[in-house]
């Protein structure tokens, strides 16, 4: 039983890192792209030029942490398969 209330804490544990590293990048491209594109503040309206700027950076910041994920997991399997073969020549 004391085993499976660890694997349940070890489960929220990871939601919980999870939940803080999603708001974290949520909050990062909120403010990059709010001090990039909103400049007019004389108006209660968002201007087109100020959503479409918005709009892209948004795209950009989430294409650009999509390929860092990428070639970081690409880097974790390269790295492993190089630990592999460096413990086969130990062994």
């Amino acid at each position: 039983m004391t085993s499976e209330i660890v694997d349940a804490a070890k489960i929220e544990a990871e939601q919980i890192k999870s939940f803080r590293d999603f708001l974290f990048s949520y909050n990062k491209l909120s403010e990059l792209c709010f001090v990039d594109c909103v400049w007019d503040f004389t108006s209660r309206t968002v201007r087109d030029q100020e959503n479409n700027c918005a709009v892209n950076c948004a795209e950009k910041f989430l294409k650009a942490n999509q390929r860092i994920s990428q070639r970081f997991q690409e880097f974790q399997v390269i790295s492993n398969e190089n630990a592999l073969a460096m413990a086969k020549k130990a062994a």
